[in-house]
């Protein structure tokens, strides 16, 4: 079926962030049928049903919408801030799955990587997105789960995958995450 375009989902705002390194190096890792882009989730004001009423739309709701639109499937990276997923991620679902009978999200191909600094990995992060995928219909890889603990021990000082033991497991993610991507689209 040819490449696809993956549009990556960061939940962190931090220009160093782990969450941001960690995607890099999913992308370095994955199958050459994945071609990667960044959604930049940052500068989207909040999503307010008024302003979807008024038809006056922020320009960059509009080009978001467009840009999930495009996408061919969706990688998420998140940390996990109180045992959730940041605001910012979240209000970027809620702006592209609005008005409902134009959800940009639905039908598209996701995973879900999470993060922390402790050993969970990010496991509340991980699940409370899982579901609010679910709902705007992002049929969500459920097989291998990637929670990343442990994360500021993970990479060296300019900012690699330096543990080979986890290059492997995300190796493999990258590839299931591939075939996942080829299955659903």
């Amino acid at each position: 079926m040819g490449n696809c375009r993956v549009l990556v989902l960061v939940g962190s705002l931090r220009k160093a962030s782990y969450s941001r390194m960690l995607a890099r190096a999913l992308e370095r890792l994955a199958p050459a049928s994945l071609e990667f882009e960044y959604a930049d989730i940052g500068h989207l004001p909040h999503y307010n049903q008024d302003i979807e009423d008024s038809g006056d739309l922020p320009e960059s709701w509009v080009q978001f919408r467009q840009q999930v639109r495009s996408a061919g499937a969706l990688l998420f990276v998140t940390p996990e801030y109180n045992r959730s997923i940041p605001g910012v991620l979240k209000n970027a679902i809620d702006i592209a799955s609005r008005p409902k009978e134009e959800n940009a999200w639905s039908g598209k191909p996701g995973a879900v990587v999470s993060i922390s600094r402790g050993s969970l990995g990010g496991f509340g992060a991980n699940h409370h997105l899982r579901q609010a995928l679910t709902a705007v219909n992002v049929p969500v890889m459920a097989h291998p789960e990637a929670y990343i603990g442990n994360i500021a021990t993970l990479f060296d000082e300019q900012g690699n995958l330096a543990n080979e033991s986890t290059a492997k497991f995300l190796s493999q993610f990258m590839r299931a995450f591939a075939q996942w991507v080829e299955k659903n689209r």
